[in-house]
């Protein structure tokens, strides 16, 4: 098991990689690769919520990305992208604060 020192700068780095999927899309992938990889070490700690918190930020954004994509042409899929980038952004920021003060999510 790897010690919560590591498990929390990992978490940091995937975070970082979910910032920069707005970006460079690839990283995301990344980010998603490490946390399901890295999950079962953080079980039973106070990092295994941001593991969870990481993973269903992938799924969810990229569920609303695609639908976003998908209803792109009737408009109403640029509200749908934006909703969705901006969720994203705020579950970032609040996993991020959450981590920096060493607490769990909700």
């Amino acid at each position: 098991m790897a010690d919560e020192k590591s498990l929390k700068t990992l978490t940091t780095v995937v975070y970082a990689l979910q910032g920069a999927g707005f970006l460079v899309g690839i990283t995301w992938i990344a980010a998603v690769v490490i946390d399901y990889v890295k999950r079962d070490e953080a079980k039973g700690t106070w990092l295994e919520s941001h593991f969870s918190w990481q993973i269903r930020t992938f799924w969810w954004g990229l569920l609303w990305g695609a639908l976003g994509v998908i209803t792109f042409l009737i408009l109403i899929g640029w509200l749908i992208l934006v909703a969705d980038a901006i969720w994203i952004v705020y579950r970032i920021v609040k996993g991020w604060l959450y981590l920096n003060e060493n607490k769990p999510l909700p």
